[in-house]
């Protein structure tokens, strides 16, 4: 067992449709508090549970207002357009202009575990938007027209590659990390995964 990395654009993980969270518990915290520090760690500022390989419905989002974290997140009003360019820590090294809604209401469940509808406007909302994708197996490069798709296909074919490699490694039992460095609750929460 190993400690989790983010996911790249290759892994079957990231096309998967996420699992609603049915169990909120103290690894639930311990999921939530894994993907905080993997968010700022890796300076981004929203995180999905998929991109640690955890198919579960938990995103994390932090636009320079202060940590959110959402359970079961889902958008239920949206209005208005904007186009920005957006980058993901799935797919390093590539920015893509994408067209998203420019104002949400989202309903889930914050990091207390209580009910929450939260509103969003711009950057804040389109990174929701953006987390939320990745619980439904959408990534930014399906966004995009197919026409600008075909420009960074050999991008991401070297990105696909090395995940692919790093997937090989790890099943080859390199993992790096040995079991009992790793502390408990991650351990239980990666094993019901």
């Amino acid at each position: 067992m190993k400690i989790p990395e983010i996911k790249k654009y290759g892994d079957p993980v990231l096309k998967q449709k996420s699992a609603l969270v049915t169990e909120f518990d103290k690894e639930l915290r311990g999921l939530i508090i894994l993907m905080k520090d993997f968010m700022y760690t890796n300076r981004g500022i929203g995180l999905a549970a998929p991109q640690l390989g955890i198919s579960k419905r938990v995103i994390v989002a932090d636009t320079g207002e202060g940590f959110r974290a959402f359970v079961n997140p889902k958008i239920i009003w949206s209005q208005g357009k904007q186009r920005e360019e957006e980058g993901c820590l799935s797919i390093p090294g590539i920015r893509l202009e994408i067209k998203r809604a420019n104002e949400i209401v989202l309903e889930g469940f914050d990091n207390k575990f209580e009910p929450v509808q939260t509103g969003a406007l711009g950057i804040f909302a389109r990174v929701l938007q953006h987390e939320i994708d990745h619980l439904d197996g959408i990534l930014i490069v399906d966004r995009i027209p197919k026409k600008r798709l075909k420009t960074i296909r050999d991008e991401l074919a070297v990105i696909k590659r090395d995940a692919v490699a790093l997937s090989r490694e790890q099943a080859a039992g390199l993992e790096g990390v040995e079991a009992e460095k790793v502390p408990c609750l991650l351990l239980k929460m990666n094993q019901k995964s």
